[in-house]
């Protein structure tokens, strides 16, 4: 079963920048279009919205490419 996260978690995950940390802002569990790109999304495999800590981009990941930090 894949990880599951809710929205105002501490995650990080990798990025070709490093390790990068930040909050979820929005969960997704349907397809979602983002910077010309569809990310497909289920409820059993939802894409999960982020907000970074320093620099206040928007991403969209995977569970299984997230590490819930402690808050």
């Amino acid at each position: 079963m894949p990880p599951s996260f809710q929205v105002g978690d501490h995650v990080s995950w990798n990025s070709e920048a490093g390790r990068v940390r930040g909050r979820i802002i929005r969960v997704h569990t349907r397809n979602v279009s983002y910077k010309g790109y569809t990310h497909h999304a289920t409820p059993a495999a939802p894409q999960y919205e982020i907000q970074s800590d320093k620099t206040d981009h928007i991403a969209l990941h995977k569970g299984s490419a997230l590490t819930k930090l402690p808050d």
